[in-house]
């Protein structure tokens, strides 16, 4: 009962938490262990909303679930994990984020109950609408980069919140987004309004089409935050421009993952699956740390 509980809280998609570490890796205060330590507090509680979401989610898709390939073998759908075992764990589950809220202070809690209430809209409603459900998603990884830097706040008053950070953030979600649809409508075939009825609104040629726009924007809205004059005045350096060639792979990887694979439809299990992607972030993040902290 317990491994099946921890399945539908679907540990693997924690990875997306990790945004949680922008503001303190950008703010360049990840070598100070309050910090960090906040910055993880945070990312449990983000961990623990997510397991919570995904729980009601799949209390109220249970019977659709039943009729999906993969879906169906979870552990709600399945029967292995009763209805009533779920709702029950969601209380310890909200407890531990109140607990974690009150130590992180207000400005992180509004954003934790934003995101709550963005994944019982999308579970409940947005998630049938077309654009609408690729939007909350990514809205949600924003709410993420939002809390990642108000989590801070309390002990770091002269903090700001990048504008640059929301805008790359927004369209590289949406990005991830739009692949996940392609792929599941590509997966899913003369099926696909069964499995997830918000694919009966898309076609290959719109999603397509939408990817390749998201996946310029988000492109060039990080190659422009490298060399912003706040970007390079704040971290004395224009040398984060060499670090575009690192998402302009990781764009173009994922892309051709998603057209010509069957991965795509679990972003996290791509990032933790592909040898070269995952080694592109990596190495992403190696270039960044001794860029900013070289110091």
């Amino acid at each position: 009962m317990i491994v099946a509980l921890l399945v539908s809280l679907r540990p693997r998609q924690w990875t997306k938490n990790l945004l949680l570490f922008a503001g303190v890796l950008f703010s360049r205060q990840l070598a100070h262990p309050d910090m960090a330590l906040r910055a993880g507090a945070g990312f449990l509680a983000f961990c623990l909303l997510s397991g919570a979401g995904y729980l009601i989610n799949d209390l109220r898709d249970a019977e659709a679930d039943r009729q999906h390939a993969t879906k169906r073998n979870r552990p709600i759908p399945s029967g292995v994990l009763p209805a009533g075992v779920a709702m029950v764990a969601l209380v310890p589950l909200l407890a531990g984020v109140l607990g974690t809220v009150a130590w992180l202070g207000p400005g992180f809690g509004w954003v934790a109950v934003a995101y709550l209430a963005l994944n019982l809209a999308y579970t409940l409603a947005l998630k049938r609408q077309v654009l609408l459900d690729v939007f909350a998603i990514s809205i949600g990884f924003v709410l993420r980069a939002i809390a990642g830097v108000e989590l801070l706040r309390p002990v770091a008053l002269d903090i700001e919140l990048s504008p640059w950070l929301l805008v790359c953030t927004f369209f590289g979600a949406l990005f991830l987004a739009l692949a996940k649809r392609r792929r599941e409508l590509a997966n899913a075939g003369t099926h696909a309004a069964s499995q997830r009825s918000v694919l009966e609104h898309y076609s290959p040629e719109l999603l397509d089409g939408l990817l390749w726009v998201t996946a310029a924007a988000s492109l060039i809205a990080y190659a422009l935050y490298t060399i912003w004059p706040g970007t390079v005045a704040k971290f004395g350096t224009e040398a984060l421009l060499y670090t575009v060639p690192f998402v302009a792979y990781g764009i173009f990887r994922y892309l051709y993952l998603v057209r010509a694979t069957a991965l795509g439809e679990d972003p996290a299990f791509v990032l933790l699956s592909d040898g070269p992607l995952a080694s592109c972030v990596g190495l992403y993040l190696a270039v960044v740390l001794l860029i900013l902290y070289r110091s």
